[in-house]
């Protein structure tokens, strides 16, 4: 046993104790040397430390300030609390203005299932322990799928919004703001769907009869993940139309999350616009056997579609044309096709008018739902967003195969995205993109993937019609590699010490909370991905932890956390009531936006990076033992 010694208490729980260091100087205390290595909790300090008349703190400021213990009087029980406080070490803050213009904020996708298909909230001692510790992360925010199957599954209009007020009420409880996907499709059937959330039964059963209000195949295959865009304006469930449906269930959340939204803690709400929630055609989904990376299959032979296509090819003087019937099926490459191969029917005049056809009923249909969404939160403190699929299979390959057939019209000589960009910028939404994470060297070569060069021409068309640029990881990642990519399309020319720059995305939602996220290395590279997406601007929250089970002594221990901004202007992020939508536009404006155009230049590599050593040895010695194979 010794006396007077000094030891250093860390954390690496994450949740309400930090992940900062704090040396503690216990003075009059009984240390016994072989335990204090083990110590990594405060609470485990108990039964180890006994007697103790006085305790120095020293905080990142490198000065100590004590507290004398003998001071306060017995009590029984432990808590956490701030009654009868000393005076607390201050936690320096360290923003800075002008590098405040550089953050960009972090926000965590919740599990698919955090409400159960039986519209319940499981496990909430579970998930308020991970939210804490994505706040003590410094994290901005949680994002959290609003299932239609789930809350109108009882019949029309018939809402229950109870499971998800009570998630709402505890993120709101810890601290965090929340963006909320209207998600009008099925949850299953997609890479990382790990449970399955089918639309409501009521709507099935309509199916059962009317199969045609289901996304077809040529084949006539139907995919009930989200319904077709045919059904748009077409008054078949129970007198409403699809748009109608959407639209009375944004409604009904406005209404009875109002509190939540006058509160400040909804400050996004994404709009489902298709699979997956992606403004899209479900071209590829393995339900209907599709794998990587099959080019996948037009999804417009349901009868309403097809009747629309045939009115479009007769007032266009072509009555004669029909929908593709040389498209090949969902794992045919390019080249094995006639429409997709070399000089194939993509680049005839049949074909440009199909595939203009296609794309454009793709963002008309997300065009007027984003409006009945401006009509329902209309005059909210929110902001609209959308979310576009990160296609990035085959879009080194002449015809684009992929991304065609899941309805963006983008080739060498035609911009796909930058139309949606407009589109979205007549409701102030933010353009919400994926596969930040992914980088070309990554991909398979016979793929002929490009996903660096994807999310620069998304992004900078995305800057050049003046959105609000956001985005995510497609796949989840826990290595540094896949942060510091995200942390170059983030900022793809790097912190701006004179104030906001060029180029900057306007969020990222990390994709997604687990447990394998939270395990101890996966989530100390995690919290140095969000300090360096906060450009380093990050403010550290004072703890107070006060322990009095030992013989009857009050112990008062001080620590830290790393937290977020919380005053959303001092990055330019303050969120006004939101506005009615501009005027719609005409073809010839979306037209216009087709027009290719160089992207912004784009960093090598990040200027915040990650560093993870234990990945960098590892990927070094694999290297070194395959030079001996």
């Amino acid at each position: 046993m010794v006396n007077n010694m000094t030891s250093i208490i860390r954390s690496t729980q994450g949740g309400c104790w930090g992940s900062d260091r704090l040396r503690l100087r216990l003075y009059g205390g009984v240390f016994d040397p072989a335990v204090m290595p083990l110590i990594d909790r405060v609470e485990s300090l108990q039964g180890v430390i006994r007697n103790v008349k006085r305790i120095e703190a020293m905080g990142q400021t490198g000065r100590y300030n004590y507290v004398d213990v003998t001071k306060f009087p017995k009590a029984g029980t432990s808590k956490l609390s701030t009654d009868e406080m000393p005076e607390a070490p201050t936690a320096p803050s360290t923003y800075n203005e002008q590098m405040l213009a550089n953050y960009v904020p972090v926000y965590v996708m919740l599990p698919l299932g955090v409400i159960s298909n039986d519209n319940v909230f499981e496990d909430q001692p579970k998930m308020e322990k991970q939210l804490k510790e994505l706040r003590a992360a410094g994290v901005d925010g949680v994002m959290v799928d609003v299932w239609w199957g789930i809350v109108e599954s009882k019949g029309p209009k018939q809402y229950d919004w109870s499971a998800y007020r009570s998630l709402f009420a505890l993120v709101q409880e810890c601290g965090l703001k929340l963006q909320a996907i209207m998600s009008f499709h099925r949850c299953g059937g997609n890479v990382g769907d790990e449970v399955t959330i089918p639309l409501p039964q009521w709507v099935l059963d309509i199916g059962e009869t009317d199969p045609d209000i289901f996304y077809t195949n040529r084949k006539g295959n139907r995919n009930k993940e989200y319904l077709t865009i045919g059904v748009d304006n077409q008054p078949l469930f129970d007198g409403r139309t699809a748009v109608q449906l959407y639209s009375d269930y944004m409604k009904s959340f406005r209404e009875h999350m109002s509190d939540f939204i006058e509160a400040g803690l909804i400050i996004d709400i994404e709009v489902g616009l298709g699979p997956a929630g992606e403004l899209r055609y479900p071209s590829y989904t393995g339900t209907q056997g599709w794998v990587f990376p099959g080019i996948g299959e037009f999804q417009c032979y349901d009868k309403y579609l097809e009747a629309e296509f045939k009115e479009a090819a007769t007032g266009a003087g072509h009555p004669e044309w029909g929908l593709p019937d040389n498209a090949g099926e969902y794992n045919d490459t390019p080249g094995s096709t006639e429409f997709f191969g070399l000089n194939g029917t993509y680049m005839a005049e049949k074909g440009k008018f199909f595939l203009t056809w296609y794309s454009n009923k793709l963002i008309n249909h997300g065009d007027e739902i984003l409006d009945e969404a401006n009509r329902a939160f209309l005059g909210c403190k929110v902001r609209l967003a959308a979310k576009v699929a990160g296609i990035h299979w085959w879009y080194k390959s002449p015809s684009h195969a992929a991304e065609l057939t899941s309805g963006y019209y983008n080739l060498k000589d035609r911009d796909g995205y930058r139309p949606i960009a407009r589109m979205l910028s007549r409701h102030y939404a933010i353009f919400n993109f994926t596969c930040l994470e992914m980088r070309d060297s990554e991909q398979r070569a016979d793929a002929k993937c490009g996903p660096q060069e994807l999310v620069q021409q998304v992004l900078s068309g995305g800057w050049r019609e003046e959105v609000e640029v956001a985005g995510e990881n497609a796949l989840s990642r826990y290595d540094s590699n896949g942060y510091n990519q995200m942390l170059l399309n983030a900022r793809p020319n790097g912190i701006s010490r004179e104030g906001l720059p060029k180029q900057i995305m306007y969020g990222v939602t990390y994709l997604r909370l687990s447990d394998e996220l939270l395990k101890d290395k996966n989530f100390k590279i995690f919290k140095t991905f969000v300090k360096k997406m906060h450009a380093d601007q990050v403010s550290k929250h004072l703890h107070t932890y006060i322990d009095n089970t030992l013989e009857g002594i009050k112990f008062v221990f001080f620590f830290f956390s790393q937290d977020c901004c919380a005053d959303l202007g001092m990055y330019n992020h303050q969120i006004g009531p939101l506005e009615r939508s501009k005027p719609k536009l005409v073809m010839e404006d979306l037209l216009e936006a087709t027009k290719r155009m160089e992207p912004f230049p784009w960093g090598e590599e990040t200027d915040m990076k990650v560093d993870d050593f234990d990945g960098v040895l590892a990927n070094l010695i694999r290297k070194l033992f395959s030079l001996f194979k």
